[in-house]
């Protein structure tokens, strides 16, 4: 614990730009060690001078470049898998990110993984950064890399170094993801049991909560209102039982108070009429709105005395149905951490299903623009095709079966054409 404690601090100091603090500390505490004959544990703390000071001479080189640079490295024991991301602009970390995965597959590839992680994060936003360093190189590293750029609208390079001082940040940000696997799993999973009675206990629930059902809204400025819902059982994430929902009752301007009380009220009317079993605990992502239109949904559908609870986002506080009062945890408590971890995956699966969603618009839209295609075309080319992709990819003589020559024409050069601009980047 000590030695956790204690790599924290380096890293924070780090991350702060407090190099000749740290360089000195390090200093001292190499000497101590020696001087009590601590020798492997004096080695360490040479090895870690060494690094920090690596990066300081190198520093002006990082500098000098004014590219902004994502640098990611991940810790992965078994199923369990933290991935960090460290955000450097002009020199200095700015900023970093911590995600998370519960059961990862086996065999593990680490280029694979690699590969899908990049994808889903930057295709999910508008920003794109100068460079990206990453612990190993993946297959469609160049394709993304053509993304990247068309976002950037300049060369963006994706490289997994193996020496130097890029290859010493990733280091870096690795033993980070190592802190923050050490303090989400290791630290949490000894006695789930016990972190599941200090929620019922802290939320004074009438029952062990071994099934709690999360929920979250995602809409950007209105846009494709969907919501999700994850499970999590005996302190697992239960992926098989994760639900999506399309906001019906919400149109134009985002109301998530309105989304949530629509989609909780259709969970559980429908669990209701299924006679299924209900979850011990509701959790919400939101604040006292989000929870009040939940609790108003369970009210009407008879299923008041349901326990509810949310978490807000900035204060990291639990708010509960009936309760006047929020609850606040000690930020290192294991129970706070198993409600982050809900609610981050709820979100995770919320804005993926969101993205999912914009995409498809985006492309029906890309379709449906080309002249002389519409709705009755487009269905009848995602019948035959199956899906859009599909469709963007067919050639001419696969097309005109389904739409004649001159139109099949018409669709190939669209997208040939989109194409060709894609690569111009």
């Amino acid at each position: 614990m000590e030695q956790y404690t204690e790599a924290v601090r380096d890293v924070n100091q780090l991350l702060k730009g407090q190099t000749s603090d740290l360089e000195s500390s390090l200093k001292e505490r190499m000497e101590q060690a020696s001087a009590e004959l601590r020798f492997e544990q004096a080695a360490r703390y040479r090895d870690q001078l060494r690094t920090i000071e690596k990066l300081g001479e190198q520093q002006k080189m990082l500098t000098i470049s004014r590219e902004d640079i994502d640098i990611f490295g991940y810790h992965r024991e078994g199923k369990l898998l933290a991935l960090s991301l460290f955000t450097m602009r002009e020199g200095r970390v700015v900023g970093k990110r911590e995600f998370y995965w519960e059961d990862i597959g086996e065999p593990f590839a680490p280029q694979v993984f690699i590969g899908q992680a990049l994808k889903q994060y930057y295709t999910s936003g508008d920003y794109a950064p100068g460079e990206v360093y990453i612990p190993v190189n993946f297959e469609d590293r160049e394709l993304l890399e053509e993304y990247l750029s068309g976002q950037r609208s300049r060369r963006v390079h994706i490289s997994a170094p193996q020496r130097g001082v890029k290859r010493d940040l990733i280091d870096l940000v690795e033993k980070n993801a190592g802190l923050n696997f050490e303090q989400r799993f290791r630290r949490q999973r000894p006695d789930m049991h016990g972190v599941l009675q200090d929620l019922q206990d802290v939320l004074e629930l009438p029952e062990l909560p071994s099934r709690i059902e999360g929920f979250d809204i995602s809409n950007i400025q209105g846009d494709q209102n969907v919501a999700s819902m994850v499970v999590c059982e005996d302190g697992l994430m239960k992926k098989s039982d994760y639900r999506k929902f399309k906001v019906r009752s919400v149109e134009g301007e985002a109301d998530d108070f309105q989304s949530m009380y629509e989609v909780v009220g259709r969970r559980y009317s429908r669990l209701l009429r299924e006679e299924k079993p209900l979850p011990n605990l509701v959790l919400i992502d939101g604040g006292k709105g989000q929870l009040a239109a939940a609790a108003r949904a369970l009210h009407e559908i008879g299923l008041e005395a349901l326990p509810t609870a949310s978490i807000a986002k900035k204060e990291e506080l639990l708010f509960l149905k009936g309760k006047s009062e929020p609850v606040r945890l000690d930020h290192h408590s294991p129970v706070l951490h198993l409600i982050q971890m809900i609610r981050d995956e709820t979100h995770r699966f919320a804005v993926t299903y969101h993205r999912k969603r914009r995409a498809m618009r985006d492309f029906t839209s890309e379709l449906t623009s080309i002249p002389g295609v519409g709705p009755k075309l487009k269905a009848r080319l995602l019948r035959n095709f199956g899906s859009l992709k599909r469709v963007s990819e067919a050639s001419v003589a696969e097309l005109r079966p389904f739409v004649g020559e001159r139109q099949a024409q018409r669709i190939a050069d669209h997208f040939a054409g989109l194409g060709d601009g894609a690569k111009s980047h």
